[in-house]
């Protein structure tokens, strides 16, 4: 199954969008089948986006469940650093809790 982050446009900055796209993204993950996130033709992910898109995943599934599930395509080194960012300080807040 193929996620086409581009659907959303091309700049995924607030964490409105980031919480709506979660919603259709949460069922395909729930699913039988990898699920690829295709962000070819995205220009820039946002911390916040990246954060309450992918990051709050780990609020109800472990990092280990997320990499069975999921693999990622078509990253800018830009989005790619913003979502390894919003990954870890989620990861921190919930070791920290």
């Amino acid at each position: 199954v193929i996620f086409k982050f581009k659907q959303f446009g091309e700049y995924l900055g607030t964490r409105q969008l980031g919480a709506n796209v979660r919603e259709q993204l949460l069922p395909l993950i729930d699913g039988d089948e990898k699920v690829v996130l295709d962000f070819e033709g995205v220009e820039v992910v946002s911390n916040s986006f990246a954060d309450e898109c992918l990051a709050k995943l780990l609020l109800s599934r472990t990092l280990d469940d997320l990499k069975q599930h999921t693999t990622f395509q078509g990253l800018n080194d830009f989005a790619k650093k913003n979502i390894a960012l919003a990954f870890k300080r989620r990861m921190y807040a919930l070791q920290s809790a």
